[in-house]
């Protein structure tokens, strides 16, 4: 017969967001790690790959932040040439009808 302790609990797959709500225990909340291991059935060191992870990943938040407002910026770049391109065309055409006008009347 095997004793209580020998037996192995199930282990238990946390989600992200369940990750990062017992990271910030730690990290906010000031929870010891051994506290935390022990109520998430954890061992340390998966606990600070977990941290580890989080810290070297966490900067691609900041990177898609940054990407989408430079996708963000291009696009409106790209309206505002659109718009010039197209004030350029009606000036031209609007300089081509006064020149025409012009002749018309006999002042060029």
């Amino acid at each position: 017969m095997n004793g209580g302790k020998s037996m192995r609990k199930k282990r238990h797959n946390y989600s992200p967001e369940e990750k990062v709500i017992i990271l910030k225990r730690h990290l906010v909340g000031r929870e010891t790690v051994s506290d935390l291991c022990d109520e998430y059935q954890l061992q340390p060191n998966t606990f600070y790959g977990w941290q580890k992870q989080f810290f070297e990943k966490g900067a691609a938040a900041f990177a898609l932040e940054n990407k989408d407002s430079k996708k963000v910026q291009e696009q409106r770049i790209h309206q505002l040439e659109d718009k010039l391109r197209r004030k350029h065309e009606v000036l031209s055409e609007l300089l081509e009808e006064h020149i025409q006008l012009k002749k018309e009347l006999g002042e060029l």
